[in-house]
C-alpha cells in the first residue's frame, strides 16, 4: 500500500464507512422505537388512563375536519367541550366562526357543522376557530394524565407519526374515541392501528382494505339519504390517508383547551 492510499482511503472504503454509520443509526432508532411502550386505550375511559405523549383520535369527523380547517389558512382552532362554553366565547368574541355537532347534526345557531365538505373553497385565512363536538373535544378534556396531547386522523397519520418519533416520548398512548367516546368505531381503530404501525417502523398491510370495508360499517351513514348530516364527501375526505402534513398540538390553560398547527413533511 503506497503512503498516498493510505493518506486517502478508497471510494470503496468510503462507501463501507458510510454504510456502516448509517446501520448503527438505523439500529439506534430501532431500539429507540423498542423502547417506547405503545399503548391503544380506547374511549372516554381510554382517554382518562392515557399517559404520556396521548393521541385522541376522531377519523369521522372531528380532527380530520380541524386538520382541513388549518390547511384551509385557520390561524387558531379553539375546540370547546360544550356548545354553552362555544357560545360564551363566540359572544366575547363576535369575528370567531362557530363549528360544531351534537349527534352529527348542526348546532342551532353555529356557523357551520362538523362537516369537512362545507368548507371545500372556503378560505379561512388568519380566522379563528370554536369547535365543539360529542367526541373528539370530549376525548381532549378527559386526557388530565398527558404529558402532552395531539389529535389523530388518517389524513395527516403519517405526520404525527413522524413528530412523535422525534419527541422520542418513553410511553405512546393512542386513545381512538369511537361513537360519542362511548362506542369503538372501526375507522378510528384503523387509525390508532395505522399510527401504531407506523411508530414502530412497520407496514399495515390491511391499511386500505379496511379503508375501503368503511363503507360498509360505520361509514355506511354517510351513503344513507335519510341521513343528511352526514354527507358522502365527508366520507371521502375523511378516509384520504397522509394528504396534510401538519400535526394539531394540543395546550390546556385551566379549562381552556388550546390547539397549535405546525406543519410537519
Amino acid at each position: 500500500m503506497s503512503f498516498c492510499s493510505f493518506i486517502w482511503p478508497s471510494p470503496l472504503f468510503n462507501i463501507i464507512s458510510l454504510i456502516t454509520i448509517f446501520r448503527k443509526h438505523q439500529l439506534k432508532g430501532l431500539e429507540e422505537i423498542k423502547n417506547m411502550k405503545i399503548q391503544i386505550l380506547p374511549l372516554v375511559t381510554g382517554a382518562q388512563k392515557a399517559t404520556g405523549l396521548t393521541v385522541i383520535i376522531d377519523v369521522f369527523r372531528a380532527f380530520s375536519l380541524e386538520a382541513y380547517m388549518y390547511a384551509s389558512g385557520a390561524k387558531k382552532v379553539i375546540p370547546v367541550k360544550t356548545v354553552e362554553d362555544a357560545l360564551a366565547l363566540k359572544k366575547k368574541n363576535p369575528s370567531y366562526i362557530l363549528v360544531g355537532e351534537r349527534k352529527g347534526i348542526k348546532v342551532e345557531g353555529f356557523d357551520y357543522g362538523n362537516s369537512p365538505s362545507e368548507f371545500v373553497g372556503v378560505d379561512l385565512s388568519g380566522k379563528t376557530v370554536i369547535h365543539t363536538t360529542s367526541a373528539g373535544v370530549l376525548g381532549l378534556a378527559s386526557a388530565v394524565n398527558a404529558s402532552q396531547i395531539v389529535t389523530g386522523a388518517l389524513v395527516n397519520a403519517k405526520a404525527t407519526a413522524k413528530y412523535i418519533l422525534e419527541q422520542n416520548p418513553e410511553v405512546v398512548s393512542i386513545v381512538p374515541m369511537g361513537w360519542e367516546g362511548k362506542i369503538e368505531t372501526e375507522e378510528d381503530a384503523l387509525c390508532a392501528d395505522y399510527l401504531k404501525a407506523l411508530l414502530e417502523n412497520r407496514t399495515l398491510n390491511d391499511l386500505q382494505e379496511r379503508v375501503d370495508l368503511l363503507k360498509q360499517q360505520e361509514g355506511a351513514k354517510f351513503f344513507d339519504p335519510n341521513k343528511p348530516q352526514f354527507p358522502e364527501d365527508d366520507f371521502w375526505l375523511c378516509t384520504k390517508v397522509d394528504i396534510i402534513s401538519g400535526v394539531n398540538i394540543i395546550s390546556k390553560n385551566g379549562n381552556q383547551i388550546q390547539s397549535e398547527w405546525i406543519k410537519y413533511e
